[in-house]
């Protein structure tokens, strides 16, 4: 099954060591909050490949080492060097896009029950799906429909509990 994605979390900066492993420097809005990831998709020549995580270390700061499934050796992953990671998504591209539209008029909560808004629109993005907010003052934020951002939906309150990293908000 394919999944859908556009978030970029970092670039390769350099090779990590002998067994095979990369330094990653992440992107602003991950330096504090690192997902779980079990596979992230790495931009080579232009293209998405999905990559499985083995091992992860995030040393602090905005430096995450990656060690991916079958490349132990600086031989097999040094032609990553300066590739672009992003997240995958845990929604399949083959998604009926109905479902994904029924979320409009939810209320998105952050932290603590802060209604951050109410979904207006679902943008398919290329890679990924947007949801268009608008906020209790009336304006309009854009973000992204992630697996790693969602807590919980509940479809009785027709609202969506979202951890968003810290910035993105802003981004708008």
């Amino acid at each position: 099954m394919a999944y859908i994605s556009n978030i970029l979390l970092g670039r390769i900066t350099k090779v990590n060591g002998y067994k095979g492993a990369v330094t990653v420097k992440l992107e602003k809005i991950f330096s504090e909050n690192i997902p779980q990831m079990e596979s992230v998709f790495l931009e080579i020549e232009g293209r998405p490949v999905p990559f499985s995580i083995s091992d992860s270390e995030y040393s602090g700061a905005d430096i995450l080492k990656l060690k991916f499934e079958g490349y132990d050796s600086i031989e097999k992953i040094s032609e990553f060097t300066g590739c672009r990671v992003f997240l995958t998504s845990g929604i399949p591209a083959e998604n009926n896009t109905d479902d994904i539209q029924s979320l409009i008029g939810y209320k998105v909560l952050i932290q603590n029950d802060i209604l951050l808004g109410t979904i207006t629109e679902v943008i398919p993005n290329p890679g990924q799906w947007l949801l268009n907010i608008n906020s209790p003052e009336n304006k309009e934020i854009l973000i992204p429909f992630h697996e790693h951002f969602i807590v919980s939906i509940d479809k009785k309150k027709n609202n969506i509990i979202m951890d968003i990293p810290e910035g993105l908000t802003e981004i708008n």
